[in-house]
């Protein structure tokens, strides 16, 4: 056997990984959708001035879609996805973490919609990456809707309210 043959074998071996065109078009349409739907709740935070935003809600997304990828793939017992899921909960938590500031002046706490973005971003990545493309996109929408519409709302209401003080 040539070394050229040998290289060949190695790289189809090494590649088997996607059984068939059906399942690699699978992994691609999932990881393309994953980042994809990570990449619009990052936008709407960008647009706010976040500092999580596009890149780093679609790098959430598309890790956590493509950890329970490996594992359905590999056809792991429920038990296995189980235990992958929840450390890709309390991995997240600690990026989650690192967003939240507490300012000593005011005592204000900044941040939390932001973590908490990023914890639905990931919970949308794991959605996509077990096939259930309906509820991540769902959610990605209720998701838009809370940040943007609900937002703009509850800034409404606190202007009537603190306009409606003021008058006599």
């Amino acid at each position: 056997m040539s070394a050229w043959t040998t290289v060949q074998a190695t790289l189809v071996d090494e590649f088997s990984d996607a059984a068939d065109v059906e399942q690699l078009t699978r992994a691609g349409l999932r990881i393309l959708l994953a980042a994809l739907l990570g990449g619009v709740l990052g936008f709407e935070r960008e647009q706010q001035g976040k500092a999580a935003g596009v890149r780093t809600h679609m790098l959430v997304a598309l890790g956590a879609a493509i950890f329970v990828m490996i594992m359905q793939f590999e056809e792991a017992h429920t038990d296995a996805l189980s235990r992958v899921i929840q450390g890709i909960a309390a991995g997240v938590g600690f990026l989650c973490a690192g967003t939240i500031l507490k300012s000593d002046d005011s005592g204000q706490i900044k941040g939390l919609t932001t973590a908490a973005g990023i914890w639905l971003t990931t919970a949308i990545g794991v959605a996509v990456g077990l096939g259930n493309e309906t509820v991540a996109i769902l959610a990605t929408v209720m998701a838009l809707i809370i940040l943007s519409v609900l937002r703009k709302i509850l800034e409404r209401l606190e202007n009537r309210h603190e306009g409606g003080g003021n008058s006599p």
